[in-house]
């Protein structure tokens, strides 16, 4: 799952193109009511699978909107408390200097980063004091393995960010990190989406019909 809308997503869509700076910081990050219902969303699709395709157990990142979304859909869901796992690598990519601002107010106070950004492509740059996606996937890597070790043979639900899915759908299709820039296409993952993979691959990927 990706979280529900968080008012940082509401400020930057009220904001459209024009500069905004959000002062809280990434993990104060709250839900909006609509991000709300829309967890409650995700646990009513809970609720209607068969107890056989059900998560077992959960990972979460760290960051608040992560969190109460997690909590919203339990809820809804109806279900007894499942073991969770914070984990920090589920954390969303680190934007650093670019932390507080849109796309527009980046580009009236760092022109030059925005260009060595198109130099370098979106995949590999790393904002000052930030991560690039590649960050992200070497993180995820080392998550995966420990689910292997974990959580073998049991069903997973993670609830994070946009970039953990993105790099996710890179990692668990065992392409070459040559290739890791040709995920975005798969941009952007919608606040409440889910996406789902199984033994043989991936078998639904951004799907908000539960909206």
């Amino acid at each position: 799952m990706r979280h529900g809308q968080s008012s940082a997503n509401l400020a930057h869509q009220q904001a459209g193109d024009r500069p905004l700076r959000y002062e809280p910081g990434d993990h104060e990050v709250t839900l909006t009511e609509l991000g709300r219902r829309q967890a409650a969303a995700l646990g009513r699709l809970l609720a209607g699978m068969p107890a056989a395709e059900t998560p077992e157990v959960v990972w979460c990142s760290p960051y608040l909107r992560a969190l109460d979304t997690w909590r919203v859909a339990l809820e809804a869901w109806g279900a007894g408390p499942l073991p969770v796992t914070v984990d920090e690598r589920l954390r969303d990519q680190e934007a650093g200097a670019f932390a507080h601002y849109n796309l527009a107010a980046i580009r009236e106070r760092f022109p030059g980063e925005l260009a060595r950004r198109e130099a370098e492509g979106p995949y590999a740059f790393r904002p000052p004091g930030g991560e690039s996606l590649a960050d992200v996937v070497t993180r995820l890597r080392d998550l995966l393995a420990d689910l292997r070790e974990h959580a073998a043979g049991r069903r997973v639900l993670i609830v994070a960010h946009d970039s953990v899915v993105l790099g996710l759908r890179h990692v668990l299709a065992g392409g070459p990190d040559a290739e890791l820039g040709a995920v975005l296409d798969f941009a952007p993952v919608l606040n409440g989406s889910v996406s789902v993979w199984d033994r043989s691959g991936i078998v639904r990927f951004n799907d908000v019909a539960h909206l």
